[in-house]
């Protein structure tokens, strides 16, 4: 089963008011709730508290969603997968290592 993800005007594959591309297909777990959002700006606007980025040491924990397939990568599997899903083959916005750092710890 999919987990849940939270998001302002979010779509079945994890798209929101933010980033709404064909290419913006992820949500991201956050390690200070252990909640998927489609993004930061979502988490801002709805969570009630601060983010925290996932530390290098938890690098293996799930932490990504495939919107297209739903499969969870770890941090490791996500940055390390080319910008495409390693189950489904969906791409994923390649722009999104520009904001890597309001989610995980520089490695």
């Amino acid at each position: 089963m999919r987990p849940p993800v939270r998001g302002l005007d979010l779509d079945p594959q994890t798209r929101c008011a933010h980033w709404h591309s064909d290419l913006d297909v992820i949500a991201i777990k956050m390690a200070c709730c252990g909640t998927y959002y489609a993004c930061h700006d979502c988490h801002a606007a709805l969570a009630g508290h601060p983010p925290r980025v996932w530390a290098v040491e938890e690098f293996d924990e799930p932490a990504v969603l495939c919107g297209a397939c739903g499969t969870e990568l770890s941090v490791s599997a996500y940055l390390a997968c080319g910008s495409r899903c390693p189950h489904c083959g969906a791409g994923f916005n390649p722009g999104c290592h520009k904001h890597r750092r309001l989610y995980f710890a520089a490695g």
